[in-house]
């Protein structure tokens, strides 16, 4: 980076002339882009990225960063303006980069989503930089306050490519640590990295006083799906099912595959009535999955079991409880939650649950 920034450091200076007058001015200029290219290696998360290439572009050409969108193998991290409307720039990158939905977006920021907070802008004069790495492809949306200029296009080349320097190096970094918590099949957390979680979530509503859950459940009949469809088949059906829950959760719960074809959650602050609603309900969305594989469909059922930490925070006694209340679901018939729900009474205010551990 040190020697790309040496020989953009001539012309560099020729162009500022142009644009900012002074020889103090230009100094100052090149000062400031070097010292956010030098911030940018600085920075420890995506977001926290992107917020020093919007600085900057703010700072030394006075454009305003519209959108920043970094491809990687898996899934798409967008960061978007605060003060633009969140649909203006979805329908873009669906276009741009030919995805299905806006499923497959993760937002790095907070956006205001009240409509008075929000600027009208009109997309006529948004721009694009696109710059590659290895492991990640980005695309920066910019809208420009004054016409582009070949200094402009050098000044954000060298942004983004230090932009994406930076990305590449944490992607990587999160790859090492997601090596050896992140279960290659499912996408899931892996046992081990569960048990470390739990440990640190017990702790914590053991000191502070709050409820907290686990469920977990296996899928019915599995070995009877690898003897029909073959292993592919079944691998094909964890992915799937993983997926589903994945999407039907707290971005704070953790979610594990615990062993074959066997998942559990924490559930942080969640009591058990809670924990099992959520349960039946990701039971409902199980039964009611269509895989297709090979020309066939595939339809498969879980059971569950759920737990709550109890006092003195057990770890080992709250999966026991998880697993028993699992066992019992097996033993109740398959397809069901235990403890289950035997009625919902509603009221004006609140909403109170029967429960039996049959």
């Amino acid at each position: 980076m040190s020697k790309t920034l040496y020989r953009f450091s001539h012309r560099l200076s020729a162009a500022l002339s142009l644009v900012f007058g002074s020889s103090l001015n230009r100094t100052h200029a090149q000062n400031k882009l070097a010292r956010h290219i030098v911030a940018l290696n600085g920075k420890t998360s995506p977001a926290e990225i992107i917020n020093e290439v919007a600085e900057c572009l703010k700072d030394i050409l006075g454009y305003r960063l519209f959108a920043f969108v970094n491809k990687k193998n898996a899934g798409m991290d967008v960061w978007l303006d605060p003060r633009m409307y969140k649909t203006s720039i979805e329908d873009i990158i669906i276009r741009d980069f030919k995805i299905k939905d806006t499923k497959d977006l993760t937002y790095l920021n907070v956006h205001n989503d009240q409509e008075e907070c929000l600027e009208k802008f009109s997309l006529d004069s948004l721009v694009h930089y696109d710059h590659k790495e290895e492991n990640c492809y980005s695309r920066l949306y910019m809208m420009p306050s004054r016409p582009i200029t070949e200094f402009h296009d050098d000044v954000v080349g060298i942004l983004l490519q230090g932009c994406n320097s930076a990305l590449s190096r944490q992607i990587k970094i999160q790859q090492l640590t997601d090596a050896a918590a992140i279960d290659p099949l499912t996408g899931c957390y892996n046992r081990r990295a569960f048990e470390a979680q739990l440990k640190g979530h017990a702790a914590g509503a053991g000191r502070h006083g709050k409820s907290l859950s686990v469920f977990m459940f296996d899928l019915d009949h599995f070995k009877s799906l690898n003897d029909t469809y073959g292993h592919l088949g079944g691998d094909e059906v964890l992915k799937e099912v993983s997926r589903l829950v994945r999407r039907n959760i707290r971005a704070e719960d953790i979610f594990a595959r615990y062993g074959g074809e066997e998942f559990i959650a924490i559930l942080p602050e969640t009591d058990k009535a809670r924990a099992i609603e959520l349960a039946d309900r990701l039971r409902q969305k199980i039964c009611a999955l269509r895989i297709p594989f090979d020309n066939r469909t595939i339809r498969v059922t879980a059971s569950f079991g759920v737990a709550q930490l109890g006092a003195g925070a057990d770890i080992l006694k709250l999966v026991e409880d998880a697993d028993s209340m699992l066992y019992k679901a097996k033993f109740n018939g398959r397809n069901t939650v235990m403890p289950g729900l035997i009625k919902v009474h509603r009221g004006e205010t609140s909403e109170s649950l029967i429960q039996a551990e049959r």
